[in-house]
Formats: C-alpha cells, sequence, structure tokens
C-alpha cells in the first residue's frame, strides 16, 4: 500500500500571504493540497477578523480541496516556549476552543479539525476537544480520530514555529521524509509561512514534496470521514 504526503502551512497573515500563496502555487503544479493551520489571533496584535483579504483566500482555498485546521488561539509556539494547549487543564483548554471556535465560525472558516501550537495538546486538552465537536487532532507523533478513539502513528517534521530552521535541520527534514515515503509511511510535512520567503525552507520543503511522490506517496489533507452507512439488505435486493 502506498503512503501518505500532507503539507501543512502556518502562520499564515496580510503579511505572509503573498509567499504561502507562491508555494501553494507550487503544490498545485503537483496536484498536492495543503492543510491550513489557522489561529485567530497572532503576537503581534494580528486579528484574522480584521484580515478580510487572507480570510477570503482562505475560503476560496478550502472550496477548492484544501482543509482549515484549527491551530490554537492566540500564543504561536517557539523553541524556547511550550505551544498554548501543552499544559493547559480541561476548563481552560474549553474556554481558548470555544473562543477560536466561535471566532472561526462567523468567519466561516469553522472547522473540525485541530492541531495545537507546537503540536502537542495536555490531557485536559484532549478531554475538551470532542465536547467541543473536534473530531480529528494532528499532534506531534500520529493523528488521533477523537470519535473512534484510534490514533495513525506518523510524526510530523518541519521548518519554524517550534521546529528549527538551521540549513542542517531543513537536510534532516528531506531524509526523514524520503525515508518515511520508502517505507509507505506518512510523510507529514509542515512550514510556517514567515520561512517561505526563504530560499532555503522553501526549497527543502519542495524537496521533501517532491521525494514524498516519487516514493509515490498519496497526496492528502488532514481531514475527518464519517463511517458509510451500510445499505440495507432489502434495499440491495
Amino acid at each position: 500500500m502506498a503512503g501518505e504526503l500532507i503539507v501543512s502551512i502556518s502562520g499564515i497573515t496580510d503579511r505572509t500571504l503573498d509567499d504561502a500563496q507562491a508555494f501553494r502555487d507550487e503544490l498545485a503544479a503537483r496536484n498536492v493540497p495543503a492543510s491550513f493551520l489557522v489561529a485567530p489571533r497572532r503576537k503581534g496584535g494580528y486579528r484574522l477578523d480584521r484580515d478580510a483579504h487572507t480570510v477570503e483566500w482562505l475560503t476560496r482555498r478550502r472550496a477548492e480541496g484544501d482543509a482549515v485546521v484549527l491551530h490554537g488561539y492566540d500564543e504561536a509556539a517557539t523553541k524556547k516556549r511550550r505551544g498554548e494547549f501543552a499544559s493547559l487543564q480541561a476548563h481552560e483548554a474549553n474556554l481558548r476552543l470555544m473562543g477560536a471556535d466561535r471566532v472561526l465560525e462567523h468567519l466561516g472558516l469553522r472547522t473540525r479539525l485541530f492541531a495545537a501550537p507546537g503540536w502537542t495538546c495536555s490531557q485536559g486538552t484532549l478531554v475538551a476537544l470532542p465536547r467541543n465537536g473536534f473530531r480529528l487532532v494532528a499532534e506531534l507523533g500520529g493523528i488521533t480520530d477523537l470519535v473512534r478513539g484510534t490514533t495513525s502513528r506518523a510524526r510530523v517534521v518541519g521548518i519554524g514555529e517550534g521546529f528549527l530552521t538551521e540549513t542542517w535541520w531543513c537536510r534532516t527534514l528531506v531524509l526523514s521524509a524520503e525515508r518515511t515515503a520508502r517505507r509507505d509511511g506518512t510523510v507529514r510535512v509542515a512550514v510556517s509561512a514567515g520561512q517561505l520567503r526563504r530560499p532555503g525552507p522553501r526549497q527543502a520543503m519542495l524537496d521533501a514534496v517532491d521525494l514524498a511522490l516519487l516514493h509515490r506517496c498519496v497526496p492528502a489533507v488532514y481531514r475527518w470521514a464519517p463511517k458509510p452507512v451500510l445499505t440495507d439488505v432489502t434495499d440491495a435486493a
């Protein structure tokens, strides 16, 4: 069985949208969809609800087959700080999830998919997610179906927003993607949009994508699908 390829992009704002669009065009030329990790607010005072152009772009991208994934509420992960949902109790996580969900619903970008900044969720967050209607969570080491209670093991590697950005790490990402693809595993690569104007990280991501495709990985996005409804025996007859 062939593996899968999931490419995610975070940190999309009015300042990074052009770079994200250019990278998305590169993916489109390869028939690879993207998963956009979206947060209502970011450091520096950025608010998605005041950025109509980015909202319109994300809406259009989802309509054309890309995915929107809630990526926290207002605090990105960094190398020196744990992610926003990494240590929250259930009631604290619940408040942040409710707030973020309300904003995205208002903007027409509501999603039932979640990936915490830093890709790490506390036990309290995992309790709060299904209570707020979320059906899938993507973490550092796997993707969990919150409805069925099953986890597909696949580690994400990325550049920026909690991951390193140095040249040696970019090479490591490419090698990791190829190794996983050779084993018919799920290749999960992530990049912060702020890194995409740098030639090194941008090329590393494209190299990882190309190698995964070379090894016949099937392009995909983060998604949740209900079980197919079984046709009644009498109807089938």
